[in-house]
């Protein structure tokens, strides 16, 4: 397994959030888990029910009687938190700090990431045993997280750093994109059911018209199956026009 950061939820009060966590982790390809103090079980029927088949993480979870127990073998600790506190701290947003614990973890310094009680967050003894504090900026009327959703989003910015995916791309279902002799032949096909047409019989409109037309299909990353349905379509309305 790679190097990666230590999730600690510093007493965590809810066996369910535990286990949703547990299951956010692994969304983010997280799996070690530390607990400090938890209120109740999170080994119970309630937390393995709400990890959702990623109770694996609660079953190798660690528990420690102290956050600085928790953070001893550690280098390198960020603290979330939703208020800024009265300390001097380098602070991320969720994707800087992402960015600089793949830094960290790939130089091989040991990270953990500080989450705090569903009620109250992190205290400001906590806070101090980090090296930089991490803030996930949302709507200043109502910036509460359930324990969970802030382990997914701090979690899946770190995922991000670890994949390589772009941003956008064309699902084929199956087919392909038309190659350029494909989408000829369909402008052939096209054009010749075009014969009648009064504007592409206008020497002077006919090439404007070509264009566009072409234009049209060239953009549109036009797959083989769609290309087919067209064949179709174009057919029945050229057979039906000329029963009329």
């Amino acid at each position: 397994m790679q190097i990666q950061p230590v999730v600690i939820l510093v007493q965590p009060q809810l066996a369910e959030n535990m286990g949703m966590t547990a299951r956010a982790m692994m969304n983010c390809g997280l799996y070690q888990l530390r607990l400090v103090s938890p209120r109740e079980n999170h080994l119970s029927d309630k937390a393995v029910s709400a990890s959702s088949g990623a109770d694996e993480i609660l079953q190798n979870a660690v528990v420690y009687a102290s956050t600085q127990e928790a953070v001893a073998d550690l280098q390198q600790v960020y603290a979330t938190t939703a208020r800024h506190r009265d300390q001097i701290k380098v602070v991320h947003n969720a994707a800087s700090a992402a960015k600089d614990i793949t830094r960290q973890c790939q130089n091989g310094v040991k990270c953990g990431i500080l989450f705090g009680p569903e009620r109250t967050g992190l205290n400001n003894d906590d806070v101090a045993l980090s090296d930089a504090v991490v803030e996930i900026p949302l709507n200043p009327k109502h910036c509460s997280l359930n324990l969970s959703q802030a382990v997914l989003l701090v979690g899946y910015e770190w995922y991000k750093q670890q994949i390589d995916t772009p941003d956008t791309y064309l699902s084929t279902n199956g087919t392909e994109i038309a190659d350029k002799e494909k989408l000829f032949n369909f402008f052939e096909f096209m054009e010749d059911k075009l014969q009648n047409n009064k504007n592409y019989q206008d020497d002077e409109k006919r090439p404007r018209m070509i264009r566009n037309l072409h234009n049209i299909f060239q953009r549109s990353q036009i797959t083989t199956q769609e290309l087919n349905t067209l064949y179709g379509i174009i057919n029945h309305l050229s057979d039906n026009l000329q029963k009329k």
